[in-house]
C-alpha cells in the first residue's frame, strides 16, 4: 500500500475535488485508525454496504443514553421532555437536509426496507384512487435492490396487480427505448432507485417522475445510495416518496426515513398499530393520529434517530457538494485503476457520466469471495456476492461480483491499495 500525503491525479481533478483537510476529516472516524489481520492498516471500501461513523455521532448517541434517556411523547417528566425534544429535533434536521417543506412529511422507520414495505402494504389498503388492485400495474427496474422489488411483488400477489420492469442495457443503464410501452395510464406506481447499489448508475429520476406523474402514477424513489452521496431536494426531485437509511450516511443502523408528499401521505392508512399512532381507542374501534405519528407505531428508534440527526448535521457542515465531488474523484480514480488490472470487467458504467460510487467488477478466473478474502488479508475491506441485486447480476450474465465503494473518508492511496491487492490476487491464483 502506498502511503504519505494525499495527492490528486489529473484524472481526479477532471471529475471532482477531494475534500479539503481530508486527513482532518478522517480523524473524525476512529475506526479508520485501527489495523486488521497482522497489523495491516484498515482500508475500508465497503461504504455502500454501511458507512463508518464519526466521533460526533457516537458521542451524541452515548450522551443521549447517559443523560437524556426516556421514552418519547408519553413520559411526563424532565427526561421525557428532553428525549422527546431530541427526537423531534432530529426530524427537523432530516426535513431540512432533504428539502422537505414540512417536518410532518418525515416518518422514521427502522431502515429503507421498512419504509418501502410500509408503502407497498398501505397502498393495498388505501382509499379511492390510491388503492392498487386488479388491472393496475407497478413498474420497477431491473437494477433495484431486492428491498425495492420484493415488497412490490408481494403487493401485486395480494392485490392482483401486475409487476412490470424497465430492463437494462449492456452498459448497466436503464433501457428506456420501450418506456412508452411500460409506463402507461395503467401504471399505478413507479418505484426506482436513484443510484444503483450494484452498478453505480445514477438514474434520470426527475425526468421519469415527471412522465409518470403526467400519467397519474405515484413515484417512489429509493434514495439509499443517493442521499449519502449528493445534495437532495425532494421538491426538485418530483417524486411522491423518498426512502433512505441512516447507516449509509454516517449514521447508526436501525433508523430509516420515509419522506412523503403530505397531500398523498396523509391519505394512506396505518401500517402497524400501537403506541402513539392512535388518536383514540375504544374496544369497538380506533381512530388514528395524523402525520408523522400515524406511521410510527410503538416506541420508535429514539437514540438512533438522534444519531441520524447528528450524522446529517455532520454531512451538512462538510457540505454535500463537497462530499459529492470527493466521491466522484475517488470513484474516477478507482475506475481508471481497474482498467490497468488484467481480466477486470466492470459491471455498470465505466466512466463518470451519471455515475455514483459503487463499483462492482469481475476478476477473470477468480471467485469474488476469493478476491475479497485476499484483499482482506491485505487490510482492504470490500463486499463480494450479489449485493441484494440478483436480477441485475443475472441480466449481465454473472452470478456474483466484487464491489468496492469509497466515501467521503476514502483517500487516493486507499484506492491504490485496492488496485495493488487485485494484482496480488492474480498472482496468488496464477492468473498472470
Amino acid at each position: 500500500m502506498s502511503t504519505g500525503q494525499v495527492t490528486e491525479t489529473p484524472r481526479v481533478a477532471q471529475v471532482g475535488q477531494l475534500l479539503p483537510d481530508l486527513e482532518v476529516v478522517r480523524a473524525d472516524f476512529p475506526i479508520l485508525s485501527r489495523t486488521v489481520g497482522d497489523g495491516q492498516p484498515l482500508v475500508y471500501l465497503d461504504s455502500a454496504n454501511t458507512s463508518q461513523k464519526p466521533q460526533v455521532v457516537i458521542d451524541t448517541m452515548v450522551d443521549h443514553l447517559e443523560h437524556h434517556n426516556a421514552n418519547v411523547a408519553r413520559a411526563m417528566h424532565t427526561l421525557g421532555a428532553e428525549s422527546s425534544e431530541a427526537f423531534e429535533v432530529a426530524r427537523d434536521v432530516v426535513a431540512s437536509f432533504i428539502g422537505a417543506t414540512a417536518r410532518e412529511e418525515v416518518v422514521f422507520t427502522k431502515n429503507a426496507s421498512e419504509a418501502l414495505n410500509l408503502l407497498a402494504q398501505t397502498l393495498a389498503w388505501a382509499p379511492g384512487d390510491l388503492r392498487v388492485g386488479p388491472g393496475d400495474e407497478v413498474l420497477v427496474t431491473e437494477m433495484e435492490h431486492h428491498s425495492n422489488i420484493v415488497p412490490w411483488q408481494l403487493l401485486c400477489e395480494r392485490t392482483g396487480a401486475t409487476l412490470r420492469w424497465i430492463g437494462l442495457t449492456d452498459e448497466g443503464r436503464l433501457d428506456l427505448e420501450h418506456l412508452d410501452d411500460l409506463l402507461t395510464e395503467r401504471t399505478k406506481v413507479l418505484s426506482l432507485t436513484w443510484v444503483s447499489n450494484m452498478l453505480g448508475t445514477v438514474n434520470p429520476v426527475a425526468g421519469l417522475a415527471a412522465k409518470a406523474k403526467a400519467l397519474g402514477a405515484l413515484v417512489v424513489v429509493d434514495g439509499s445510495q443517493a442521499v449519502p452521496q449528493m445534495p437532495v431536494d425532494v421538491g426538485a426531485l418530483g417524486a411522491d416518496f423518498l426512502a433512505f437509511t441512516g447507516h449509509k450516511c454516517v449514521g447508526p443502523t436501525g433508523i430509516g426515513v420515509l419522506w412523503g408528499r403530505s397531500e398523498v401521505f396523509s391519505q394512506l392508512p396505518p401500517f402497524m398499530g400501537g403506541g402513539e399512532m392512535i388518536e383514540t381507542v375504544t374496544m369497538e374501534r380506533s381512530t388514528y393520529a395524523g402525520l408523522p405519528h400515524r406511521f410510527e407505531a410503538g416506541t420508535p428508534p429514539i437514540v438512533e434517530a438522534v444519531g441520524l440527526g447528528a450524522a446529517l448535521t455532520y454531512l451538512r457542515d462538510l457540505g454535500m457538494d463537497a462530499v459529492h465531488a470527493h466521491e466522484r474523484a475517488v470513484t474516477a480514480q478507482l475506475l481508471e485503476g481497474l482498467q490497468t488490472v488484467p481480466g477486470v470487467r466492470v459491471l455498470g458504467p465505466t466512466d463518470m457520466t451519471d455515475r455514483g460510487g459503487a463499483v462492482s467488477f469481475e476478476l477473470a478466473g477468480v471467485h469474488p469471495h476469493d478476491v475479497a478474502q485476499v484483499l482482506d488479508s491485505r487490510g482492504v475491506a470490500v463486499r463480494a456476492g450479489h449485493h441484494c441485486a440478483k436480477p441485475a447480476h443475472a441480466r449481465l450474465g454473472v452470478q456474483s461480483s466484487t464491489r468496492a465503494s469509497g466515501y467521503l473518508y476514502t483517500t487516493p492511496s486507499e484506492v491504490e491499495a485496492l488496485i495493488d491487492g487485485l494484482g496480488a490476487c492474480l498472482d496468488y491464483f496464477g492468473r498472470r
